[in-house]
């Protein structure tokens, strides 16, 4: 093996990390934008004002929220260069089977910027904004497939008819609770800027549909445990998703309870990148196997 691939494949490894660790951040850090009202903060797009691609003295949104939502867009740089190292990682270290999803990082940050400005185009509609989140979590999934497969080859598992039936079925309920809390999201009074949009739907029926979604995951988590044909490494993971399920939901109906105060549903937040992350590593170790050599 040559220095330069050898190079490449150290690199690969701490860059995947990072990648995948920032893909999560900048899902956290964008909620934060919206919980301290400052959506529009930079009320154009790609300048953060008509004339400045900075934040300038005076602006009507007001000079900290102006900041705060110029802060985050600074972050999708930090991102960039992480997507690029990896990528190029991957095409040095000679790993064609990374190369779509290293690609997609890339190509997908771009996307995000994209949308992130139509977003604020068309002042932070809920359905944008919704269309922001999930995008970030697609490429969250991006990520996670890169890092667990830094170090060697996948290639498609052959896996028992029921484990392979369960891991489809868990993975499809995890998105759609997600999708779900960005109902809840949409209808509730976080919405980025006071002026902006909400869905016509009551919180209270949201959060009463995402939280049943929640229950049924999870009860359908503990069927898939107890299934036949699921590997050790299958439940050990599922042990872990069910627990930090659990830790989320509760963290959900204290939020509820309380009026939705903003650090509280910036931990819950947090949570769903974990959680997520999880269930993608639940559908990997049965829809995926690693190879015997890189």
């Amino acid at each position: 093996m040559s220095r330069s691939r050898t190079l490449a494949l150290r690199i690969l490894a701490p860059a995947s990390g990072i990648l995948l660790f920032l893909q999560a951040a900048i899902m956290v850090t964008g909620g934060g934008v919206r919980l301290t009202g400052s959506g529009l903060g930079c009320p154009t797009w790609p300048e953060c004002t008509p004339g400045s691609y900075v934040p300038v003295p005076g602006q009507a949104e007001g000079h900290l929220h102006s900041w705060i939502e110029f802060g985050n867009r600074l972050l999708t740089f930090v991102l960039v260069a992480a997507a690029l190292v990896t990528l190029i990682a991957v095409l040095r270290a000679g790993r064609k089977d990374l190369r779509v999803l290293a690609a997609g990082q890339f190509l997908g940050i771009f996307g995000q910027g994209i949308l992130g400005g139509i977003t604020v185009l068309v002042q932070l509609n809920p359905i944008a904004v919704a269309s922001h989140y999930l995008l970030t979590t697609v490429l969250i999934a991006g990520a996670t497939s890169l890092y667990t497969r830094r170090k060697i080859p996948a290639q498609k598992k052959l896996s028992p008819l029921t484990a392979d039936i369960f891991s489809r079925v868990h993975i499809t309920l995890s998105a759609f609770v997600i999708v779900l809390g960005t109902v809840v999201t949409g209808a509730g009074p976080h919405a980025g800027d006071i002026n902006a949009p909400r869905l016509h739907i009551r919180i209270q029926n949201a959060a009463q549909l995402h939280g049943g979604a929640v229950a049924f995951l999870l009860l359908f988590s503990i069927a898939f445990y107890f299934a036949p044909h699921v590997s050790e490494q299958t439940k050990s993971i599922l042990r872990i998703f069910f627990i930090a399920s659990i830790a989320q939901g509760l963290i959900g109906v204290i939020q509820y309870v309380q009026g939705v105060p903003e650090l509280l549903v910036a931990t819950h937040l947090a949570g769903s990148a974990i959680v997520w992350i999880i269930a993608w590593r639940v559908w990997l170790t049965v829809q995926r196997e690693e190879k015997v050599s890189a």
